[in-house]
């Protein structure tokens, strides 16, 4: 995602002289292209994202459109009131862009590991956010928050994620994306844990369901009309996001369907159980270990299934 990121955001920026990418002194093995074409274009603010994203306010509101770029939890939590009070309250163009969501930086330990940034996020009004799922999602989520006028975030995973889409035809923000039909239940996910969940699709399909699949590419603004029409649709609405299930993805889909009248599905949230990594590790291995993994994702809904079957 990493990759296509930078790629496309290359591209959007020989277009338009005024896209400006400022990094938080990380990332040289990947931007390095950036700088070397568009050097007028590019700044180094350091390690020092607080200044970065006040400078990033500060040329947005004269006219640039500014991606701050750095990894997991330091662009974002770091420089919150930054983003809130010079960014956010301004409506100022400045993309706000996290690489490594969830537990891709997991051997660096939980300061490193971006699992409440989703919720903190979309707190702030009028903030768009964004976690692409697959590569093609990332650069169409690159060209989106490109275009949108305000502040935007921008979370991406790193590197090797599995490609879902062919193509992406008509992609807006706060549209959720088709992947599978199905019935009796219905995955929804954000990010890019969609690996696990297509692992997952692939084992409950084989113990004979057939669930249908939806990834999220835009958290805020939610894609309400999906939400509601599968709330009607299916018994169970599963959400999965690699993040805190507070205040998180699966928090943003059920105060839709509490607000909903007629709706039949029963809601199963999959996350991080409120509570802080411990343990360090590469992201496969925490996965695992926090039962995100494709395994446990499929294992959890089958329960749950069966559950609803022995009742009746």
């Amino acid at each position: 995602m990493r990759d296509a990121f930078v790629r496309t955001l290359m591209e959007l920026a020989k277009e338009d002289k005024k896209i400006e990418l400022v990094t938080g002194d990380l990332g040289f093995g990947v931007l390095k292209p950036f700088w070397e074409q568009l050097p007028d274009q590019f700044t180094n603010a350091g390690i020092a994202e607080q200044n970065m994203t006040s400078l990033a306010a500060g040329m947005a509101l004269e006219g640039k459109t500014v991606f701050t770029y750095s990894i997991g939890n330091f662009p974002t939590l770091r420089c919150l009131e930054q983003i809130r009070n010079d960014c956010a309250y301004h409506r100022a163009n400045v993309k706000i862009v996290c690489v490594g969501g969830g537990f891709v930086y997991g051997s660096l330990g939980m300061s490193h590991q971006a699992t409440e940034d989703l919720a903190v996020m979309r707190a702030l009004p009028d903030v768009v956010v964004m976690a692409p799922g697959d590569l093609v999602e990332a650069e169409e989520c690159t060209k989106a928050i490109a275009r949108y006028q305000g502040t935007g975030y921008l979370r991406l995973g790193r590197g090797g994620e599995r490609r879902i889409h062919k193509r992406l035809d008509g992609f807006e923000i706060g549209k959720a994306v088709k992947v599978h039909d199905g019935e009796r239940v219905v995955i929804f996910s954000t990010g890019a844990i969609f690996d696990e969940v297509a692992d997952a699709y692939e084992m409950l399909v084989k113990k004979g369901y057939r669930p249908a699949v939806y990834t999220f590419p835009t958290v805020k603004p939610i894609d309400t009309q999906i939400i509601e029409q599968c709330s009607k649709a299916y018994e169970w609405i599963v959400t999965v996001e690699e993040h805190n299930v507070v205040a998180g993805f699966g928090s943003a889909v059920a105060e839709i369907m509490a607000e909903m009248n007629g709706r039949a599905a029963r809601l199963m949230r999959i996350g991080l159980q409120d509570e802080y990594n411990i343990l360090v590790g590469n992201q496969k291995y925490l996965r695992g270990q926090y039962k995100l993994d494709g395994k446990s994702i499929a294992n959890e809904i089958e329960k749950n299934l069966s559950c609803v079957e022995r009742e009746y």
